[in-house]
Order: C-alpha cells, then structure tokens, then sequence
C-alpha cells in the first residue's frame, strides 16, 4: 500500500501543469517521510546574472518538503500553510536536489524542512515549513492515480 501511494503522489507532481510547462526536466523519488526531487539546470530559470532565479528555489524546497508530509497523509491533500528559504549560493549549472523530510508532527501541524544540493553536493539553499491537512481528498480528480 505504502510504495502505491509513493508512486501515485509522485505522478500527480510530473502530471501537474506547472511541472509539464516550466520544470519539465523534474524528477521524483518518495518514501516513508521523505521526498527528494532532482532537476536538471536550464538557462530559462536564469535571472540577469546567470543563475537560477529565487523562485525555483523556493517551488522546489516547498515542493520536496511539502510531498515528504504528503506521504504519510494517505487520504488527504495538504496544504503549505507558511515557507521560510534561506539562500546560500548561486547554481548555474548541472543537476540540483531538493531533499525534504518531516522535522515534527502533530494531530493538525506537520512541520517539514528541506535542504538544497548542487551537482558537487555543496548546500546550496535550505528551507522550513508548516503544512496542514486540507479537506481536499487524494483522488483520481486531482491527479492522484
């Protein structure tokens, strides 16, 4: 049961529109409290000064930290309820990783981290953050197949 939930939360992250349009060079691998997604660096997410924008930090820090909390919520979608990131240095090329665990858990509050690594295993960002379960069941209607 657990390794069909992995697979079914990890298709509804490829299969999300943003993904398939913008991070189409995404890959994810999930288990029990932890989620690791790796992407290959395009010059698209580039600021003015040849790295990648702060915003792709943030997508992937929240994404690998919110699908950790995710997959240990079986029957509900969860929500990011607040996301701090911390910038440590710029990446330009290769491949990066996001890898995000569950920190603390609650009846109502799971607070996950993620770290950041650039192709030579240097940290390169890190982030923290609140997640909720929403009300929203996991379904076939929201990409959960």
């Amino acid at each position: 049961m657990n390794q069909e939930h992995y697979t079914k939360l990890e298709k509804m992250y490829l299969q999300a529109n943003i993904n398939t349009a913008l991070y189409d060079t995404t890959t994810i691998k999930i288990s029990e409290g932890l989620a690791q997604i790796n992407m290959e660096i395009s010059e698209k997410y580039f600021h003015a000064l040849g790295a990648i924008h702060g915003s792709v930090y943030f997508k992937l820090l929240d994404d690998a930290a919110f699908f950790a909390v995710n997959s240990i919520i079986k029957d509900a979608f969860v929500l990011t309820t607040s996301f701090n990131i911390h910038l440590i240095r710029p990446a330009h090329k290769g491949i990066i990783s996001s890898v995000g665990k569950i920190k603390s858990k609650s009846r109502n509050l799971f607070v996950a981290e993620a770290t950041m690594y650039n192709e030579d295993g240097k940290e390169i960002a890190f982030g923290t953050g609140n997640f909720a379960k929403s009300n929203i069941n996991l379904s076939e209607k929201i990409g959960y197949k």
